[in-house]
C-alpha cells in the first residue's frame, strides 16, 4: 500500500525502499529520491526513445522538453504537426485470432475435417459460413496493412497471439494491433517503454466497436493513414495506464494468461497453483511491482472457480452458490473499511466507456420511476416528459466519462451487500490510489480481461497511476 507520498504504506515501508535501490522498477520515485541531481529528461533519451524521437523529426531541444514534460507528468505530448512527422522504419503488426481460427485450433487435435467442424459448429448453433466470412474479411483487411507498410519500404513483423513477446516489441519503432479492441489491449501490455507508439486498426469494424483504434475508414485506406502520419497531421495522445503493486502473506506474484488458456474453471484454479509452485523460489519480502499495466481496468473478485459445493439428496450430486467478494478497501489513504461484493471494479480514462460504465450508467426507466417519486412527495416542481428522463439520463452518464490523458482512477463497488457488519460508504468515484487487503478463498486480480494474478487472504495490492506508465497513441486529424 501506498501513502499520500507514494511510499509504499504500513510495515513495509523500508523493505520497499530497499527493494527499489535493488530494481529500478519497482517504484521509480522512491530510486529517484536517492540518485544524483540529474536533468529530469535525461534517462528518457536513450535507445528507441531517441529513435523514436529523431523519426518525429523533433529538434534536440524540442526533444528534450517533450521528454521534460512527460517526467513532470504534465501534457504528455504536443500534436504531431508542430514536432514533425512520424515515418516509423521497423513496425510489428499484432493480429488476433478469429473465431474460425479459434475453434480450427480447439478441435485440432481431435483430427476433424472441415466438413466435420462445420456439424459440430452447427450443432452448437453457431454459423460456420458466418464465422468463415468474418475470418476471410479480417484477412483482407490485414493484407491491406501489410501491403500498405511493405509498400512504403517499412520493415514488417506480422505476429500472432502467441509469437508476441518483449523481444518483437524491443524490434519494432511501433505497434500496429490488426484486430479489435482485444486485440490493442493485447499489443498495449508488453509495451512498456513510454515512447513506442501503439496503433490499432479494427480489421472487422462491423462486428467490433473499436473504441481503442483509429477511424474505421482508414481501415480500408491505410496508406492515407500513413501520409498523415508523415506529414505531422496528427495528435499523440498518452493514455494513462494503472500499475499494482502486491505485499503480504502468500502471495503470488506469477501472472496467468488467460488470453492463451481460455480456462475451465478447475483449468483456473490449477493454473494459479503450478505458478505458484514454479515461482516458490522468489523473494516476495517487499511489494512486488507486477510486470503489467492496466489500460482499461483492474478486477478484483471471486474467481470463476470460486463456488461452494453442497451436496443433495441423490448421490454424488453436488451444486455449486457464488460466494461473495469479502475485502478491506481504502481509499485515497483513508480509513479501511469492510466489504462484501460481488467485485471491485478500478478503471482508467481509457476504460471509463468500457465495464466500468455499464457497471455504473443509469436505465432511462430507473431516472423517470425516480423522479415520479419525487414529484409525488412534491420536491420535483415541473412537468415530468421524456425529454427530461432523456436529459438527466445523459447528463448522469456522462459524468462517468473522462479523458484517457487524465491521471486518474475510478472505482466502482459492483452489487455492494449492506448490513450491520459490511458496509459502502462510497460506491463509486475518482481517486489517485486505492488499497484492498484481501479476506478471499479463490479470488484473482484481473487486468484487462487478460492477464490474471492469485488474490487471497492476507494479500494487499495498492493501485495506482504513474505518468510514466502511460501508453503513446495516435489521433489521426480528420
Amino acid at each position: 500500500m501506498f501513502s499520500s507520498s507514494g511510499f509504499p504504506c504500513g510495515r513495509l515501508r523500508l523493505a520497499g525502499r530497499a527493494a527499489a535501490r535493488r530494481s529500478p522498477l519497482l517504484c521509480p520515485r522512491m530510486a529517484a529520491s536517492s540518485a544524483p541531481s540529474a536533468p529530469p529528461w535525461l534517462p528518457l533519451l536513450g535507445g528507441a526513445h531517441r529513435r523514436l524521437l529523431a523519426l518525429g523529426g523533433l529538434s534536440p531541444s524540442a526533444a528534450a522538453a517533450a521528454a521534460g514534460r512527460g517526467a513532470a507528468g504534465a501534457a504528455p505530448c504536443g500534436s504531431g504537426a508542430a514536432g514533425g512527422g512520424f515515418r516509423p522504419s521497423r513496425v510489428a503488426v499484432v493480429v488476433k485470432t478469429t473465431r474460425y481460427e479459434f475453434e480450427q485450433q480447439r478441435y485440432r487435435y481431435a483430427g476433424l475435417s472441415e466438413e466435420d467442424l462445420k456439424q459440430l459448429l452447427a450443432l452448437k448453433g453457431s454459423n460456420y459460413a458466418g464465422l468463415l466470412e468474418r475470418h476471410r474479411i479480417h484477412t483482407k483487411n490485414v493484407e491491406h496493412v501489410v501491403d500498405s507498410l511493405r509498400n512504403e519500404r517499412i520493415e514488417v513483423r506480422l505476429v500472432k497471439r502467441r509469437e508476441y513477446n518483449e523481444e518483437t516489441v524491443r524490434w519494432a519503432d511501433a505497434v500496429i494491433s490488426a484486430g479489435g479492441d482485444g486485440t490493442m489491449l493485447l499489443a498495449a501490455s508488453k509495451v512498456f517503454d513510454k515512447f513506442k507508439p501503439v496503433i490499432g486498426i479494427n480489421t472487422d469494424p462491423e462486428r467490433s466497436e473499436g473504441h481503442l483504434c483509429l477511424p474505421v475508414r482508414y481501415t480500408y485506406s491505410f496508406p492515407e493513414a500513413l501520409q498523415k502520419l508523415y506529414r505531422g497531421e496528427f495528435r499523440w495522445q498518452w493514455r494513462q495506464r494503472i500499475r499494482l503493486y502486491l505485499e503480504g502473506t502468500g502471495i503470488n506474484p506469477a501472472p496467468v494468461d488467460l488470453h492463451e488458456q481460455q480456462l475451465s474453471q478447475e483449468q483456473h484454479s490449477r493454473a494459479h497453483i503450478n505458478e505458484r509452485f514454479q515461482d516458490q523460489g522468489s523473494d516476495i519480502s517487499g511489494p512486488h511491482l507486477l510486470p503489467v499495466r492496466a489500460l482499461n481496468e483492474v478486477f478484483i473478485g471471486e474467481s470463476l472457480s470460486s463456488r461452494e459445493n453442497f451436496k443433495s439428496c441423490k448421490p454424488s450430486f453436488k451444486f455449486s452458490l457464488h460466494r461473495a467478494s469479502y475485502y478491506e478497501i481504502s481509499v485515497d489513504d483513508g480509513p479501511w473499511e469492510k466489504q462484501k461484493s460481488s467485485g471491485l471494479n478500478v478503471c482508467t480514462g481509457t476504460g471509463s466507456k468500457a465495464w466500468s460504465y455499464n457497471i455504473n450508467k443509469v436505465a432511462h426507466q430507473a431516472v423517470e420511476e425516480i423522479l415520479k417519486m419525487a414529484k409525488k412527495h412534491g420536491s420535483l416542481n415541473m412537468p415530468l416528459n421524456m425529454e427530461l428522463v432523456q436529459k438527466v439520463t445523459n447528463d448522469y452518464n456522462d459524468c462517468l466519462l473522462y479523458s484517457p490523458e487524465e491521471p486518474k482512477m475510478f472505482f466502482s463497488v459492483r452489487e455492494p451487500i449492506v448490513n450491520r457488519v459490511f458496509s459502502s460508504s462510497r460506491q463509486r468515484g475518482f481517486s489517485s490510489k486505492v488499497c484492498v487487503r484481501s479476506r478471499c478463498w479463490d479470488a484473482c486480480m484481473v487486468v484487462d480481461g487478460g492477464t490474471s494474478f492469485e488474490f487471497n487472504d492476507g494479500a494487499i495490492a495498492s493501485i495506482l497511476i504513474d505518468t510514466e506508465d502511460s501508453l503513446c497513441t495516435v489521433l489521426l486529424e480528420e
